[in-house]
């Protein structure tokens, strides 16, 4: 199963190219490529899909979407 997740975008211009980004994924750093996007800046959120920024997303859907997944994630350690 794949999944694309939301994150924040917090550094831009990284790699060779200048083409990569640092994203926060849950309290992980993580870098990624932006090689499908123009115009990402910092605060931005993206979908990650395997190393790949794929779109733009509203900070408030974005916000929501990783709040759910958070109370998911509660869910089940509450259950083990």
């Amino acid at each position: 199963m794949c999944l694309a997740l939301p994150v924040k975008v917090i550094e831009v211009g990284c790699g060779p190219a200048g083409d990569w980004a640092i994203v926060d994924l849950g309290g992980v750093k993580k870098e990624i490529s932006l090689a499908l996007l123009d115009d990402v800046q910092v605060g931005d959120y993206v979908i990650l899909h395997v190393g790949y920024a794929l779109s733009k997303l509203d900070p408030q859907e974005a916000e929501r979407t990783l709040a759910l997944f958070s109370e998911m994630a509660e869910s089940v350690a509450a259950a083990s």
